[in-house]
């Protein structure tokens, strides 16, 4: 279920840039200093994905990382501006939680997990964090948490039921 890749030809992306770090190599001669960028590209309709980019300038670095986003396009199942059910996820040290709100709760989210949950589209989402702060870790995790949500259409047909059953059992 993970890992359902689109292609970003004929789509409008709408870039957000999460951080810029600036990452120093000591050698025993000198320092090498370089940037590290994370952006964030989604159509606001489902459609969300993330890159990471290294280079020694810093648009250089943010450019490689919307070039790697594009790459990473995944489908999120969006249900009247929410996601359709609780999920949890991990990646590395980083825990996260999504549940679905109701009309009118925004997104309550913090740093890196409201840019996803904004660049997929989603309007109403309850989040947490727990575990590790670090933002590339926590982005793969809400990436991970949202390509595995399922709508009840899906499971239907990947059951070969109605969707009344579905519901009733």
């Amino acid at each position: 279920m993970y890992e359902k890749r689109i292609k970003y030809t004929g789509l409008e992306l709408k870039e957000k840039l999460v951080g810029v770090t600036r990452v120093c190599k000591v050698t025993k001669g000198r320092r090498y200093f370089s940037f590290s960028a994370i952006v964030i590209k989604g159509n606001e309709n489902g459609i969300v994905g993330y890159g990471f980019g290294k280079s020694k300038e810093a648009p250089d670095a943010i450019h490689k990382a919307g070039e790697q986003a594009k790459r990473n396009l995944c489908k999120v199942y969006i249900s009247n501006g929410t996601v359709p059910h609780e999920q949890e996820s991990k990646y590395g040290g980083a825990h996260i939680l999504i549940k679905p709100a109701s009309d009118g709760t925004g997104i309550i989210a913090g740093g890196p997990i409201r840019s996803v949950l904004e660049a997929a589209g989603l309007r109403n989402v309850l989040s947490k964090s727990k575990g590790s702060s670090n933002h590339h870790n926590i982005i793969k995790a809400t990436i991970k948490a949202l390509s595995y949500m399922r709508d009840v259409y899906i499971i239907a047909k990947q059951r070969g039921i109605t969707t009344k059953q579905v519901y009733n059992g």
